[in-house]
């Protein structure tokens, strides 16, 4: 909240965590404001430990969408089954255990940003869930019949090598592209 209110007051976000004067970093810099400014799906390449989740934030930060929600998402720490539920809620007895309705995290992030942390190990149906969510901005929640309207900032990143997965036919090329 402090950093969404430096923001609003002062027009710039004095702290993002990015640091560095190297010409590079400062190079990275002018590229996260100019990128900020658009409302443009992004990917991030980088190896694991670079800072893409860094520079994700501060892609965000620098956003109009900054004093809402960033919602970070690891797509490779969770099954496709729980990835699904985790990104677009459930209701009430969809499952065994879905007591009551759970928002997923797209409606959490509504009029914010969602991170996508490893996209490229997202199964190709949940791809294909991803799209119609960029396309039509809404979804179902799991076991759903109601659709729900979002409007979401998408930023991905992965370490992976995503033109070979393309090639592979194990990510969608309509999504990559």
């Amino acid at each position: 909240i402090n950093e969404a209110l430096t923001r609003e007051l002062t027009g710039s976000v004095e702290d993002d965590g990015i640091v560095g004067e190297h010409p590079t970093m400062q190079e990275l810099n002018k590229l996260i404001e100019r990128v900020a400014r658009s409302d443009s799906t992004v990917l991030i390449r980088g190896e694991s430990g670079t800072g893409k989740e860094l520079v994700a934030r501060s892609i965000h930060l620098h956003s109009p969408r900054a004093r809402f929600p960033f919602i970070v998402v690891n797509c490779a720490a969770m099954s496709s089954e729980l990835l699904e539920n985790e990104l677009f809620g459930h209701e009430r007895g969809a499952y065994t255990d879905a007591r009551e309705r759970r928002l997923g995290k797209f409606e959490v992030a509504h009029r914010g940003t969602i991170f996508l942390d490893e996209i490229g190990a997202m199964s190709t149906g949940l791809q294909q869930s991803l799209l119609r969510v960029l396309q039509e901005k809404s979804f179902e929640r799991v076991g759903g019949t109601m659709t729900v309207e979002v409007d979401v900032r998408v930023v991905a990143a992965t370490n992976a090598d995503m033109e070979e997965l393309v090639k592979q036919r194990q990510f969608r090329d309509d999504l990559y592209y």
